[in-house]
């Protein structure tokens, strides 16, 4: 098991004495105290993303040993820099019609406003990944052909629910109906738009991965592309989900510090040890061995989802978003371990 976190360890050795030194150099001897914070965020971030583990564990069986390192390599560059550093930095500059560099300037040495303008983007940001997220739960519990189910009465009767055509875009824009019911008026158009985004982006990217899989079924044997293609679009959209996955915590973070480079380093270390989590979970074939993990983890994604809309009028903990989703991976693992004794007498 070392194996798979080995550049986990060496990412926390250095991840922390990159905290110290910034604590020491830019907040006069605090160089511990930013540790502290360095440390705990990087285990808020792999409490909140158990499930997202899960997730990717089942797109990643389907993707070449290739596509497989470069989630890990060119993956962690995009989760850790672009998710968790530039865009924070990018949704400010648009909100708040700033040059990006400005923003980075305000956010190195003018943390409060930084914070400020952030909380400001905070609803249209969770809508967003809200809505995604909501897609892919109903996208997974609305399968027509899923045989397996875990919470029998509530899965078969959403199951039914695929009868219906477009179930999956009408029960979010339904739920973004609700929410804009909710919201202040000059927040309706932004949170609008962010929903209604993140359900296209949804439909565009999984419709395109099943196409390109379907095609590579076929034409496996005589078109070599066709398996590139698909792996690029698995690739994004296993990083799309880590994105929708990613808001809340980087939002949240800002709740234990304001120091964006701090925040960077918690949450990198985080990240690097679920994508190693995620990687062991395909390589020791364990959704195999846990008949109703993917189930567990897909209630957690629904439930993610259904906090982020919430999230967006009143607030939640994050201790409470981690919570929920830990109890239904650990109630799915002891089903699954219960479901094994069971087939083995």
């Amino acid at each position: 098991m070392f194996k798979y976190f080995t550049g986990s360890y060496i990412v926390t050795t250095i991840g922390i004495i990159a905290a110290y030194l910034w604590g020491e150099h830019f907040h006069a001897g605090s160089g511990l105290s930013c540790v502290f914070i360095a440390c705990v965020l990087a285990v808020l971030e792999v409490s909140l993303s158990f499930d997202n583990a899960v997730v990717n564990a089942m797109k990643l069986e389907k993707m070449s040993e290739k596509w497989r390192h470069r989630f890990i390599t060119w993956g962690i560059l995009i989760a850790v820099f672009g998710m968790r550093f530039l865009f924070p930095l990018a949704v400010v500059s648009i909100f708040a019609g700033l040059n990006i560099l400005d923003v980075l300037n305000m956010a190195l040495y003018n943390i409060n406003e930084y914070a400020h303008n952030l909380e400001l983007t905070h609803a249209p940001i969770v809508t967003f990944g809200g809505a995604f997220l909501l897609m892919l739960f109903m996208d997974y519990y609305t399968d027509a052909e899923k045989s397996i189910h875990w919470i029998k009465p509530l899965e078969k009767s959403l199951q039914k629910l695929s009868r219906i055509k477009g179930i999956c875009t009408i029960t979010v824009l339904l739920a973004l109906g609700i929410l804009l019911t909710q919201i202040p008026a000059d927040m309706k158009s932004a949170v609008t738009g962010s929903g209604i985004a993140g359900i296209i982006t949804y439909l565009c990217i999984d419709g395109l991965a099943e196409w390109l899989e379907k095609r590579q079924e076929e034409r496996a044997k005589i078109c070599a592309e066709t398996v590139r293609c698909s792996g690029l679009v698995g690739f994004l959209y296993l990083e799309l989900i880590d994105a929708s996955f990613s808001l809340d915590g980087v939002l949240g973070a800002f709740a234990l510090s304001q120091d964006i480079i701090i925040i960077t380093i918690g949450l990198f270390i985080g990240a690097m040890f679920v994508r190693s989590l995620t990687i062991m979970l395909v390589e020791k074939k364990t959704l195999k061995q846990f008949l109703y993990l993917e189930h567990g983890a897909h209630w957690a994604i629904g439930t993610l989802a259904i906090l982020m809309f919430l999230s967006t009028r009143i607030e939640v903990p994050e201790i409470v978003t981690g919570m929920l989703g830990l109890v239904f991976i650990i109630g799915s693992l002891v089903s699954s371990i219960l479901h094994n004794k069971k087939s083995s007498t």
